[in-house]
């Protein structure tokens, strides 16, 4: 089935993933709801994509798996024709403060794993595997410019993401792909709110002087801008949608 465009989304099953799935689906694009653990979610937000008019198809797949990351692609080409955005949102976050003198191999490991390798082997398929024109959105975090203590790997992590969105805009030229990346401040979905309690939420809620928590459709209201036709100028760039938090 050919659609005239067609995104991944990957880590699709909740959160924000699940906003951006259905933004972009509302928006017109095919999209596959990429997951790993979390299938009855992720077929939901088909469900809701389908009920709403739009197209969309649940994929498992574990993006730091470089097989599972080729397969991904190759079903989305198969379902729909071929893929021309790629968000790249999968990613984890650890709970509480983990100095880095503190960090065991295992919480290391699994940083570098999901944040920045799953995101580098969907980087390095989408170099031949997107059409011309497409866009790709990769997904750092505002923690990387605020720099607090007990985040290091984490924002290195996200660091990383940052620097390969610089140099994979420059590496695609010729190919009227832009790559950019989003910096969310905190967000309120399920998995930051665990283990915090109302008084911990409301402080950093009050840190932006926006004076709120950011949804996940707000992260996807950028997401659709920058895969859009409206974002089609803006390439290497990392939007930071925080509310203003510095």
């Amino acid at each position: 089935m050919d659609h005239k465009r067609v995104a991944i989304v990957t880590g699709a099953s909740r959160g924000i993933g699940a906003a951006i799935a259905k933004r972009l689906a509302a928006d017109g694009l095919a999209v596959v709801v990429n997951y790993v653990n979390g299938e009855a979610k992720a077929q939901a937000v088909v469900r809701d994509i389908v009920a709403a008019g739009g197209h969309g198809v649940a994929i498992r797949a574990d993006v730091a798996d470089s097989g599972d990351a080729a397969e991904l692609f190759a079903a989305a080409e198969a379902v729909f024709g071929g893929v021309d955005v790629l968000v790249n949102n999968a990613g984890v976050m650890q709970q509480g403060l983990v100095p880095l003198a503190d960090t065991d191999d295992a919480l290391f490991d699994r940083l570098v794993s999901i944040n920045l390798r799953g995101s580098f082997n969907m980087l390095r398929l989408a170099a031949t595997k997107l059409r011309q024109g497409g866009r790709i959105v990769n997904f750092s975090s505002s923690v990387v410019g605020l720099a607090p203590p007990g985040y290091a790997v984490y924002a290195a992590t996200k660091a990383a993401i940052e620097t390969m969105t610089a140099i994979f805009a420059k590496e695609l030229r010729g190919r009227d792909i832009t790559v950019t990346a989003i910096a969310p401040g905190p967000v309120g979905t399920e998995l930051f709110l665990i283990g915090k309690t109302p008084e911990m939420v409301e402080k950093i809620a009050q840190a932006a002087p926006m004076g709120r928590l950011g949804t996940p459709e707000d992260i996807a209201r950028v997401t659709a801008f920058l895969v859009g036709p409206q974002g089609g100028w803006i390439n290497g760039a990392v939007i930071r949608a925080n509310g203003g938090l510095v």
